[in-house]
């Protein structure tokens, strides 16, 4: 639900640019499409070895606990028996101090001391148990990794926001709108301004991922809420009751960001000691060498989808607006999986580090599964929803009548894309606890070859078909992903190769 709610409230800013007119909401489809681009790539590959890295150091932070717990109870134990060993030496002692040091103890002795009223084994659990009451406070959780993530979380968004502030008009020419175009203008007010919540989107997404790590997943839910209904109250109100328009929309969804991080920084601030103990203690060689490696994934995963959206702008104002409706009814039915994505890779990532090899294989196949019905589901929602209301986005009847020819591609692949959403999520908990060079650079490897394959698809099925090649060429980008994804453990290579065994 967390993951679902951005995109729900762009699906909603979508609906309310809709009723401005179809070039307004062409120009924001790929202003859309750019930043979605630049921000994945950015922080894509933080959050993902985040949660990883954040589950292992919890779990074995737990497992430190209960050992030196149990070792302390254990010491207090001997030191007891010790204690009542001298007491009886000296007790059956012959000599009259003997039986005036045994009056003494009976006199000095404490409630615990006196077998009838206690033994040591229960006071040593009753004290145990005391520390863990209410009223104690719980000291915060010292987690290096967290603090790395939001360095660079912070300093990745202030580094795109300049990016844009920097190339927005040529990446725009690139991606179709020139100069002169009726476009040119609402989608650079709309860009370089959503391009100022950069730093707050890449920053609680970060926060995102190290409490995915701890597997808490409500407190993400309640901020991205809590900001996403602000945002869509702002909406209205700054589009057609203050007049802004498309910049009404970024304006909203700016402030939305903010009070997203806020919330979740402050309660993060609650539980761990974000403060590091020493530089030393901070990750970055750890980040920089995994995340490089699933950067190059995240680039050939999320070209296609861009260039798509480039393509489409080229057919004109009213296909790109038909395109940016059916891509965000996508985009937002297929992170309804990365939901479940998200939750086994913080519990394959727990259980590699304890090494329960077992406990892995059975959260992958049960979160497969529940992608599998979830699939099925949206499918039939998607293609009954969209088909006969698209009335909700546009009045436009030309946009309307393109719409209906996206449907089968934008239902029909909810299962393919559910199935490769949660691939990821398996394959991302298991690579982090590997240690392999193999199992890490083989899935970016692919992805590359899928996506050379995509984009020649896209090239070719434009050109043959345009708005139905487009959908096509991205359906069959999407089955490769899935196909890459089942490679990995169905093979049972790299850190699944305890499955042949």
């Amino acid at each position: 639900m967390a993951l679902a709610a951005d995109p729900v409230a762009s699906l909603i800013d979508t609906i309310y640019i809709g009723r401005i007119g179809p070039v307004e909401i062409a120009a924001v489809g790929i202003s859309i499409a750019l930043f979605n681009q630049v921000s994945k790539v950015a922080i894509f590959p933080l959050v993902s070895i985040t949660t990883s890295f954040v589950a292992e150091e919890e779990t074995i932070e737990k497992i430190n606990t209960k050992v030196i717990e149990a070792e302390e109870m254990k010491s207090g134990y001997i030191d007891k028996v010790s204690t009542k060993g001298e007491a009886l030496e000296i007790v059956v002692g012959n000599s009259d101090d003997g039986l005036k040091e045994k009056g003494d103890q009976k006199e000095s002795a404490t409630p615990e001391d006196d077998p009838k009223t206690s033994s040591c084994e229960p006071t040593d659990i009753t004290d145990h148990q005391n520390t863990n009451a209410p009223n104690v406070k719980i000291p915060k959780r010292n987690i290096p990794s967290a603090s790395t993530a939001l360095l660079f979380g912070l300093a990745l968004g202030v580094l795109e926001t300049l990016f844009f502030a920097l190339l927005a008009k040529p990446l725009l020419s690139l991606s179709g709108v020139k100069p002169g175009s009726p476009m040119l203008k609402p989608a650079y007010h709309y860009l370089a301004l959503r391009s100022l919540g950069a730093p707050a989107v890449l920053f609680s997404l970060a926060i995102q991922g190290v409490f995915r790590g701890f597997k808490d997943t409500k407190t993400p839910l309640y901020a991205t809420v809590a900001g996403d209904v602000v945002n869509v109250i702002l909406d209205p109100l700054l589009i057609f009751t203050c007049n802004l328009g498309v910049s009404g929309a970024a304006i909203a969804h700016v402030l939305s960001q903010y009070l997203i991080s806020l919330i979740m920084l402050v309660k993060l601030i609650q539980q761990v000691n974000l403060l590091p103990l020493s530089i030393k203690s901070l990750q970055f060689s750890r980040f920089l060498r995994s995340g490089s490696l699933l950067l190059f994934r995240v680039i050939a995963a999320t070209i296609p989808v861009t260039l798509a959206a480039s393509l489409a702008t080229r057919l004109g104002a009213t296909t790109m607006a038909a395109f940016q409706i059916c891509l965000q009814v996508w985009l937002t039915s297929s992170l309804l999986s990365d939901g479940l994505a998200v939750a086994g890779q913080a519990i394959i990532a727990s259980s590699f580090a304890e090494k329960n090899y077992e406990k892995a294989t059975a959260a992958a196949t049960r979160v497969l599964q529940m992608g599998f019905v979830l699939g099925l589901g949206v499918t039939l929602l998607i293609g009954l929803g969209l088909q006969f209301g698209s009335g909700v986005f546009t009045k436009d009847i030309n946009v309307k009548h393109i719409i209906t020819m996206g449907v089968p591609f934008v239902a029909g692949t909810q299962t393919i894309n559910s199935i490769a959403f949660i691939f990821d999520g398996v394959n991302f908990g298991a690579h982090d606890f590997a240690y392999s060079a193999y199992s890490m650079v083989e899935i970016p490897v692919l992805s590359i070859l899928v996506s050379v394959a995509s984009i020649g698809s896209l090239f070719g099925l434009n050109i043959v078909a345009g708005f139905v090649g487009i959908w096509f060429a991205l359906s069959i980008f999407m089955g490769l992903r899935a196909i890459t994804g089942v490679w990995r453990m169905g093979t049972g290579t790299g850190p699944w190769s305890f499955l042949r065994k």
